[in-house]
């Protein structure tokens, strides 16, 4: 069963940086660099929204919020993927979860990243 947890969430002020990590269990390393991983959030009273993708080639793709201050990556062998998010803004808080393939069947369990003003 594939298993995806997500860590480095926290409490930063406006400006500040995080990095968020997915790590990925019950899978190879092949089958993990076979799928694209994307990170999502969720706002409260608000849909869960894309945030960013990668695919096995290393394409990425970004909301246009985010767009040059948040950059994903991905360490296929060590079956991680992450988020580096820069110059933080009070409306990036958000629960943040990883998703692991095109359909909803593996998600993370989410990190709260709460961005102060």
């Amino acid at each position: 069963q594939v298993q995806l947890v997500e860590s480095g969430g926290g409490l930063v002020q406006a400006g500040g940086s995080l990095r968020l990590s997915c790590s990925a269990s019950g899978t190879s390393a092949i089958i993990f660099r076979l799928n694209v991983m994307g990170w999502y959030r969720q706002a409260p009273g608000k849909r869960r929204e894309l945030v960013a993708t990668i695919t096995l080639p290393g394409n990425t793709d970004y909301a246009d919020s985010v767009k040059g201050r948040f950059t994903i990556s991905r360490d296929n062998a060590k079956k991680t993927v992450y988020l580096q998010m820069n110059s933080l803004k009070p409306e990036d808080t958000a629960v943040y979860y990883c998703k692991m393939g095109i359909n909803d069947e593996y998600w993370g369990q989410g990190t709260q990243v709460t961005v102060s003003s």
